[in-house]
C-alpha cells in the first residue's frame, strides 16, 4: 500500500510537471519518465507506461483551453497530429514493450538529447 508521502509526492511531481508542461509546451513524459525511473525507482518499461497511463484522462485539457482563448492552437494540425499520435503511440508502445530496459533508456535518453541540442544550436 502507497504511503501518504509517496501520494503526496507523486501529486507534487504531477503538479511541476503540467507547471513546466504548460508554460513552455512539452509532453509531461519528458518529465515524468525520468522522475519515477531516477527518483521513484520504476523501471524505464514502468516509468513509460505510468505515463502514458496518465494521458489518458484529458490532463491538457485545461492548458490546452487557455491557449486556445489566446489564439494559439491550431485546430486542423491538433486534429491530424492526434491521429497520427493515436496510431504512432501504439506501434511505439509494442516495439519498446520487446526491448530491454537498458536499450530502451539510452533510446529515450538520446531522444531527449537529439531534441536539447537541436532546441539550443539550431534555432
Amino acid at each position: 500500500m502507497m504511503l501518504m508521502i509517496d501520494l503526496l509526492l507523486y501529486i507534487l511531481l504531477g503538479l511541476f510537471a503540467g507547471v513546466i508542461s504548460g508554460l513552455i509546451g512539452i509532453g509531461g513524459g519528458a518529465i515524468f519518465v525520468p522522475a519515477l525511473v531516477y527518483l521513484f525507482g520504476l523501471s524505464q518499461h514502468e516509468a513509460q507506461g505510468t505515463t502514458l497511463a496518465l494521458l489518458v484522462p484529458p490532463i491538457g485539457l485545461l492548458a490546452a483551453w487557455t491557449y486556445y482563448r489566446e489564439g494559439y492552437v491550431n485546430l486542423s494540425i491538433a486534429l491530424f497530429a492526434c491521429i497520427g499520435f493515436f496510431v504512432g503511440g501504439l506501434l511505439g508502445a509494442r516495439v519498446a514493450v520487446g526491448i530491454s530496459d537498458e536499450l530502451l533508456r539510452r533510446i529515450f535518453g538520446v531522444a531527449l538529447l537529439i531534441i536539447a541540442l537541436h532546441m539550443i544550436f539550431l534555432r
